[in-house]
Parts: structure tokens; C-alpha cells; sequence
């Protein structure tokens, strides 16, 4: 028998796929809410149960479900917010995309360890060529940052300083997950979305649903080439990671040029502990940020020195309790 680490780590990938199936067709978001058989979740669903089984057998033996003598399933309560298709933690939209898109592009990785990335990416399209390639794709990678990006966020907010702040920009801000958490705990507040044209839609439908017209707008741009709107507070989150520090250092000048005297930059991204070990889940997005994108993630110190070198001072580290960190530098 394998050791417990290498047993998942080689099954894994057959878990991933049956915890995206289970959402997808609707599985978990009837076990959140009560027991019930392979054979009663096929009825109800219109799936098929010998397939539907085989799925269930499996998450259950990964502890992901559980069965009762009886042979009726249930989530377990202390994974059904993530399970649950209408909690705003649900991992539904991350792993849709990670099928969906992240996937295929871990084949990269065969060229990459024999050619290097530099030299296999010059014949590949630019990240987001990708992932807004069509309306499906993008659909998915604003879903997955959603779900990423919004429950979380209602933690970072009172940690970012915003009180008496009256215009935040959000660079690379997907749909608005992080603007719509700090508009709803900061009254006076209005904020920016600064994102490639393709998204203006989904802000649009994000200002309808949560009534923040007036206070949410859309700027179009490419941060690559484009200055920022000027303003008191500049966020980057799950930005960042996506790039090399050179393009870090720049996107962190323009931060410091669209803030007014006084106002602050927010990096919100997963940390690396200080000895590149862990956390595990930044481990992971680590190597999805090798082939989805052109940056890594890295120690707190080590955006403090970007920071420092884009002129930002009196930097602080906040820790939230899920994956996502702030680090925050002041403009003085």
C-alpha cells in the first residue's frame, strides 16, 4: 500500500473530477440539505446511477461525503459551506474553471522542465488571450475569481483602512467581489473596476444586483500599458502573483503615482510562509500561476521590498483565516 501522502497525491486528480461532477449536476447542493441514496440523488437528478455511484463510493472514501449503514449519503457540516452551490465560499466555480481551462495547460509543464518557460510560451497566446478567449471562459475565470475573491474579502475589508477613504481603484478587479465587500461595510466609499474591456458586462450585471449605482464603476484599460485613475487607494488582488517582479515593481509605480499623498496600495494574495514550504493551497496555485500566467507567489517580505521599491512605506501584514493575506504600503 502507498503512504497516505502519496496514495492522494497520485489519486487525486480522479477526486477533482468527481468533486466537479457532484457540483456541477447538482449533487452536493441536494446533500447540503438532506441524506439520501445513490439511487434516490439519480431519481431526483435524471443521472445515471450506476456512474452516479461509482462517484459517491469514491468521495465518500475520500472523505468528501459520508455514508450511513443504510447506504444514504450527507455532506458533512464542516465542508457543506464550501459544497454548497449557494454559500458564497462554494469551490464550485474555482474547480469549473480548473477543468475547464487550468487543466489542459498543465501539459505545459512536460515542455517547460525541458525547454523552459520563456522559450514554450513565445509560441503560446498571452494569459488572458486565453482565459477571456470566449464568453464561456471568461464566464468561468469571473466566476472562479467570485468565489475566490467575495467571502474573504469581507474579512480583508476591516483590515485595509478604508475609513475615510472616498475612491478605491480595483486593478485586474474581475466582476467587483472585492469592491462590493468594502462599498457594503464603507458608507461614502466609491470605488473603480480598472479591467480589460471584456469585462464591463459583468460589472454592469455586479452594480444591478447589489444596487451600487453611483457607487461602482467600470474603467476599461490593460494595466500593462494603460496609467491607473487617480485615487486615494489602489488593490490588487490574485494580481500580482500572476507576474514576474519586474512587472510587479511597475504595476506598483503606477500604484504609487495614482495615489494622492497619504493613500495606500492593498496587495491581497496568497502567502508563502517564509521558508517556501507552504501553505499547501498556495503551494498548488503557485504551479498554476507557472502555466496560466508569468509571475509566482511569494513571502510577505518579499512584496514589503516591492513595495519599498515603488516608494510606499509603513508597510503591515494582515492574516486572515482563510488562504488570502493583505499587505498593505502608505504613500507618504
Amino acid at each position: 500500500m502507498l503512504p497516505s501522502a502519496l496514495e492522494k497525491a497520485v489519486y487525486g486528480v480522479y477526486a477533482t473530477t468527481a468533486v466537479h461532477l457532484a457540483d456541477k449536476h447538482g449533487v452536493f447542493g441536494l446533500l447540503v440539505d438532506r441524506e439520501a441514496t445513490a439511487g434516490k440523488i439519480a431519481s431526483e437528478l435524471g443521472l445515471d446511477e450506476e456512474t452516479l455511484t461509482r462517484l459517491l463510493v469514491l468521495l465518500d472514501s475520500f472523505g468528501v461525503v459520508e455514508r450511513d449503514e443504510e447506504g444514504a449519503y450527507r455532506v458533512p457540516e464542516e465542508s457543506a459551506p464550501f459544497l454548497d452551490p449557494r454559500n458564497p465560499r462554494s469551490v464550485g466555480g474555482f474547480l469549473s474553471h480548473v477543468m475547464n481551462s487550468t487543466l489542459g495547460r498543465l501539459s505545459q509543464l512536460d515542455a517547460y522542465l525541458t525547454a523552459g518557460k520563456p522559450a514554450v510560451d513565445a509560441a503560446l497566446p498571452a494569459p488572458f488571450d486565453v482565459m477571456y478567449k470566449t464568453p464561456e471562459l471568461t464566464a468561468d475565470f469571473l466566476t472562479a475569481m467570485w468565489q475566490l475573491t467575495y467571502d474573504v474579502s469581507r474579512e480583508l475589508v476591516p483590515m485595509a483602512g478604508l475609513a475615510g477613504v472616498r475612491h478605491l481603484v480595483d486593478v485586474g478587479g474581475a466582476s467587483g467581489p472585492f469592491c462590493v465587500a468594502a462599498l457594503q461595510a464603507t458608507p461614502g466609499l466609491r470605488a473603480t473596476v480598472f479591467e480589460l474591456p471584456e469585462v464591463e458586462p459583468y460589472v454592469a450585471e455586479t452594480v444591478e444586483r447589489y444596487g451600487l449605482e453611483g457607487r461602482l464603476d467600470f474603467a476599461a484599460g490593460d494595466f500593462h500599458r494603460d496609467e491607473f485613475p487617480a485615487t486615494e487607494c489602489v488593490a490588487f488582488g490574485y494580481v500580482l502573483s500572476g507576474w514576474t517582479d519586474e512587472t510587479g515593481l511597475e504595476l506598483l509605480r503606477k500604484a504609487y503615482r495614482a495615489c494622492s499623498d497619504g493613500g495606500r496600495v492593498l496587495i491581497m494574495d496568497r502567502l508563502f510562509d517564509d521558508d517556501h514550504r507552504g501553505p499547501l493551497p498556495t503551494a498548488v496555485m503557485n504551479l498554476s500561476m507557472h502555466v496560466e500566467a508569468k509571475g509566482r507567489h511569494r513571502t510577505a517580505a518579499e512584496y514589503i521590498g516591492l513595495l519599498e521599491s515603488a516608494g510606499f512605506t509603513d508597510c503591515e501584514v494582515h492574516r486572515t483565516t482563510q488562504d488570502k493575506q493583505l499587505v498593505v504600503g502608505v504613500k507618504r
